[in-house]
């Protein structure tokens, strides 16, 4: 595997890479938010139902970013990773 390679699959698990995985789900957040006014605005159950399934899986990505986040903070040697 080359270095280029190897240093962009190590890009996902460095604090950046971590920061723009947050920044990009927030950015999928401001599309689910409208998503969300144009749903109700039309009185459509389902898309309702599908934003409110979107918000959890963008939430629940966030909280396991934020996680990942705390163990880079931490230097225990025997953290759970």
């Amino acid at each position: 595997m080359s270095g280029k390679l190897q240093k962009a699959k190590g890009f996902k698990h460095s604090r950046a890479g971590l920061y723009v995985s947050i920044a990009g789900s927030l950015f999928g957040a401001v599309g689910t938010v409208k998503r969300a006014k144009e749903a109700r605005k039309e009185g459509d159950t389902l898309k309702l139902v599908d934003v409110a399934v979107s918000a959890a899986g963008i939430v629940t990505g966030v909280a396991l970013l934020v996680r990942e986040l705390r163990h880079l903070d931490s230097d225990d040697v025997l953290a759970d990773h």
